[in-house]
């Protein structure tokens, strides 16, 4: 009898020992999926600026932006063309 009741309780403590496992597990699970769909938000986000960074740098290098820029940022101008000097070997 005593044999019996100690098996009943090994295999009860063993039951709700495998019970909590699961539940730990199935938790656990949730955490790192919440995490991953972060990541690939911020992933997304980050692949999103990129191509803005790259359609605006595309547009600051084409020779309309620069001869822009040198006119109102350095107040350069085109020279008259009889002042400039040709100079041939």
């Amino acid at each position: 009898m005593k044999r019996q009741t100690l098996l009943i309780a090994l295999l009860t403590v063993i039951a709700l020992g495998s019970g909590i496992g699961v539940v730990y597990t199935h938790h656990r699970n949730r955490l790192l999926f919440m995490q991953w769909q972060k990541a690939q938000a911020e992933r997304d986000q980050i692949a999103s600026d990129w191509e803005l960074l790259q359609l605006e740098q595309s547009t600051l290098v084409t020779n309309i932006a620069i001869q822009d820029t040198a006119r109102t940022r350095l107040n350069m101008l085109n020279p008259d063309p009889g002042a400039v000097l040709y100079i041939t070997p």
